[in-house]
């Protein structure tokens, strides 16, 4: 858990041509800016603390810094939705204060679907997944840091410099309110902390020593949800399909969100088509004929960075950082976390000028999540490797040991210590299954 601020060998990769050939220009509909800031100062301003990306990484950083006394600018593009199923666990609503009028739905139970068409249910017993929609939920993150005191401009990350001082200058190209961009504007800060995605420009400027992890392509079609009575929908149930013609090396899923539901799938295979496979999705679960609203792609990264500073006043967060976790691709807790560990290092950093603080935020994070991070992307590698895996990995989760430990991990976001005899009797059905001794 994160408490707020307080002051005193190498795989194939997915490019970003192979994720931008799912999705072109014209399924990305322009949207109207999130409260859109005031007018930009023409001349250079300092701030303390810089944050560029308003994503839950970045806007969870910029209101906690604010929060503490900073002077903090929140620097993003807006306009742009990044492919999510939108699942956020009761943990993150409470560690993030995030209000349940956000949700736009409430998940009871998960579907599990494998290659042989075995439907196993998944049920949460006494609570649920809240399901937000990124359009929504971003620009509410963003709203929240303003209030709480930050700086917000609209506008697209351009470079860095470093000035004689020490200090960062950070060069970016503001927008009109039509979206037109205007000159170059620069500002000045003491630290710089990245939360601009799996792409980070701020990254490859600021760290082009460290190496970047492998990358899932994600897709999904935002559908408009069906009317009450469809045969196979359950808009309290989210559908998970692990199977090799959706996905060979990852999964697909429907996610629902209140109106509308979320179709897609994710691979690190290149040239794998993934509007090709969602169409597979769709019609295995009869949602073809509804209406497409919008498409999305984008990478995701699976591995958190080997460092995420630069030991003189930057830092990374989210996407950026590599925080989205192995097997089930979640990230928004992963985001707001990082982006919180984040800000501590920086206002750390700011305090006492120590620039060991800033590699505070990795290490703080690892302690508290690096464990589960390893042993999903053991998860991954080995049981999303093949159908006949895959099959295996959807029969053991009817094992009621698996679903509690399962659910009471995702929604707390902490490891279930407090049942040996149930890890033990988990470990011996893997072992059961590996051998095949029980049949799929």
């Amino acid at each position: 858990m994160t408490a707020p601020l307080t002051r005193p060998r190498a795989n194939p990769r997915v490019t970003r041509e192979d994720i931008e050939m799912e999705t072109t220009q014209a399924d990305r509909p322009a949207l109207a800016p999130d409260a859109p800031p005031a007018p930009e100062a023409p001349s250079p301003t300092i701030f303390e603390v810089v944050v560029i990306g308003g994503g839950p990484a970045g806007a969870t950083a910029a209101h906690d810094l604010a929060q503490a006394g900073r002077s903090v600018l929140l620097l993003d593009r807006e306009g742009r939705i990044k492919p999510c199923g939108g699942a956020i666990p009761p943990q993150l609503m409470r560690e993030f204060d995030i209000p349940e009028s956000l949700l736009c739905a409430h998940i009871r139970s998960a579907r599990m679907v494998s290659p042989s068409e075995r439907r196993v249910d998944m049920p949460i017993n006494g609570g649920f997944v809240g399901m937000v929609k990124r359009d929504v939920f971003d620009p509410w993150l963003r709203e929240r840091a303003a209030a709480a005191g930050a700086t917000r401009r609209v506008g697209t990350f351009q470079d860095l410099s470093r000035e004689a001082d020490g200090s960062l200058s950070i060069h970016y190209q503001p927008r009109t309110p039509d979206g037109e961009p205007v000159a170059t504007v620069t500002v000045r800060a003491h630290c710089v902390i990245g939360a601009d995605g799996a792409n980070s420009l701020v990254a490859r400027k600021g760290l082009p020593d460290v190496p970047r992890p492998q990358y899932v392509a994600a897709y999904h079609e935002i559908v408009a949800a069906p009317a009450a009575g469809h045969a196979d929908y359950d808009p309290t149930r989210c559908d998970v399909y692990y199977q090799g013609l959706i996905s060979p090396d990852f999964y697909g899923w429907i996610f629902p969100h209140g109106d509308s539901v979320s179709i897609g799938v994710g691979t690190a295979i290149p040239g794998f088509s993934l509007r090709q496979a969602t169409n597979r999705l769709r019609a295995a679960a009869g949602l073809e004929q509804y209406q497409t609203l919008r498409r999305e792609g984008a990478p995701i990264p699976m591995a958190p960075l080997p460092r995420w500073d630069d030991g003189r006043g930057l830092i990374l967060a989210g996407d950026a950082a590599g925080v989205v976790a192995p097997a089930s691709g979640e990230g928004i807790y992963y985001a707001m976390a990082s982006g919180r560990f984040a800000a501590q290092a920086a206002d750390e950093f700011c305090r006492t000028g120590d620039a060991r603080a800033l590699g505070l935020a990795r290490k703080r994070f690892m302690k508290a999540h690096g464990r589960v991070f390893r042993i999903l992307g053991l998860l991954q590698r080995f049981w999303y490797s093949s159908d006949r895996r895959r099959e295996r990995f959807v029969s053991m989760c009817r094992d009621p040991d698996v679903q509690r430990l399962t659910w009471e991990a995702y929604m707390n976001k902490r490891l279930v210590r407090s049942s040996p005899l149930a890890h033990l009797r988990i470990l011996m059905k893997d072992v059961a299954h590996l051998l095949g001794i029980i049949r799929a």
